[in-house]
């Protein structure tokens, strides 16, 4: 190959990737800007809807903290390389969106651009909100711009150290995996499955905590087309469970009834909200309506097993941890800490007090189980009642070894198949989490 030749291969590869380039770090068109999308005149009508595509989201858990005004920002967010805030989405002209448009708060929402310009981090689940579709975008920045009160708080700039916290690379990390579009039905479905599914893979974003992660922090799946998409994820010291009807560690044994009562009540015959799963319960799953309670719960139980499907089906053995509580440690913490609410046979008091035998976080990993015994379980309301019953937390009751030991136990009791866990884990979720971690944040949203 001639020299000349040479030079014009690379000239050739250095113009494409130039052009990549510019193609990633473009800013996104709105629909909005075209004449594609009709704008609807702003009324109380679509200002309601709008609240309640923000209630489908629950927008509110995240962009608030306790004490401050709803939406105004400020919760720290863990990641890899450190803390992030979630930003001022009231309509303040000054530290919010109030100067926002309808394009640019499209493209923030839907694409992970803001205002101007710079990029947002993908723990805004902008990938999952691109199923958002026009109208819903339409009526949920008229709730923003009129249903929520202008809000003066400066937004927290990150703890991520230079040169990780340059945004302008997120525009590559955007155009890998964050390609969608709105979403559009599946031909072979009924109504009530395309609307669970819009539901669950967009506003709800559920993929975000329960699909696993890639090495770049991406969701390995969107959507149901793969055996990752909910099939359960380790973050931020919780494992949210697989969603799928996975033999032991998924919702197999509950039915859509079970599903239902769970997003509408905060507790089912098999298990009670907690972590993450308590703020989306009681910002958000609870004010969505019966129709679309029962569209999710068909969704998700037409899912096949997936890729973190393991064990085998559960089933209860009989364990009666008084009979064992002078061989085994465990079981004497347990009958000491435990029995009086879960009872020595692990059966709970259901809806109330959940079950162990069988709960599907001793079948996965221990973190969730580690997390609550350590900083006990958040408090569950349901329509304004906060809940009588709740796990109080044990991080000062219990060594690192009593913790391991009593969850060892739970976990290979009554049917029950969570890998062992040790000391030096406990102490190092410990050293991560407090007892403010299991607290909930109840917001009226205007």
């Amino acid at each position: 190959m001639t020299r000349k030749r040479v030079s014009l291969i690379l000239l050739a590869v250095v113009c494409l990737a130039g052009a990549a380039a510019i193609w990633a770090l473009r800013t996104p068109v709105s629909v909005f800007e075209t004449s594609a999308a009709i704008k609807e005149p702003v009324s109380a009508d679509l200002i309601k809807r709008g609240e309640y595509v923000a209630r489908l989201g629950d927008c509110v858990a995240c962009h608030s903290t306790p004490g401050s005004a709803p939406f105004s920002g400020g919760l720290a967010m863990a990641t890899p390389v450190g803390k992030i805030y979630t930003t001022n989405i009231t309509p303040d002209n000054d530290t919010g969106i109030g100067h926002y448009t309808l394009e640019e708060f499209d493209n923030a929402v839907r694409h992970g651009v803001a205002r101007d310009g710079h990029r947002l981090y993908p723990a805004m689940p902008f990938p999952s909100y691109q199923k958002l579709t026009d109208e819903d975008i339409q009526a949920l920045y008229a709730f923003m711009m009129h249903g929520v009160k202008p809000a003066s708080r400066q937004n927290i700039a990150s703890e991520i150290p230079w040169p990780l916290n340059m945004r302008w690379p997120l525009a590559f990390w955007s155009a890998a995996f964050a390609g969608g579009a709105p979403y559009q039905p599946a031909e072979h479905q009924d109504a009530a499955w395309n609307r669970g599914a819009y539901l669950v893979e967009g506003p709800g974003h559920c993929g975000s905590c329960h699909t696993p992660r890639g090495l770049a922090f991406n969701e390995k799946a969107l959507d149901a087309s793969s055996p990752d998409y909910l099939a359960g994820a380790l973050l931020d010291g919780w494992y949210a469970p697989s969603l799928r009807n996975d033999a032991n560690t998924g919702i197999s044994r509950w039915s859509e009834k079970d599903v239902v009562a769970f997003l509408k009540n905060g507790r089912n015959q098999h298990a009670v909200v907690f972590g993450s799963m308590a703020d989306a319960f009681n910002n958000s799953t609870q004010f969505m309506s019966d129709e679309d309670l029962n569209a999710i719960a068909h969704y998700l139980k037409s899912l096949p097993p997936g890729s973190n499907n393991v064990g085998n089906r559960w089933q209860y053995q009989a364990n009666d941890a008084k009979a064992l509580q002078h061989t085994s440690p465990g079981s004497q913490t347990y009958m000491a800490r435990c029995s009086s609410c879960h009872g020595p046979e692990g059966r709970g008091q259901a809806p109330w007090i959940p079950p162990l035998a069988g709960a599907t976080s001793m079948q996965v990993d221990a973190a969730s189980a580690m997390n609550v015994v350590l900083n006990g379980s958040a408090r569950v309301v349901t329509d304004g009642v906060p809940d009588a019953y709740r796990m109080p937390p044990y991080r000062k009751q219990l060594t690192d070894q009593q913790a391991a030991d009593v969850l060892n136990f739970i976990r290979s009791s009554w049917g029950n198949q969570g890998e062992k866990t040790d000391a030096k884990a406990v102490s190092e979720l410990r050293k991560k989490t407090d007892p403010a971690s299991s607290n909930v944040i109840i917001l009226q949203m205007r």
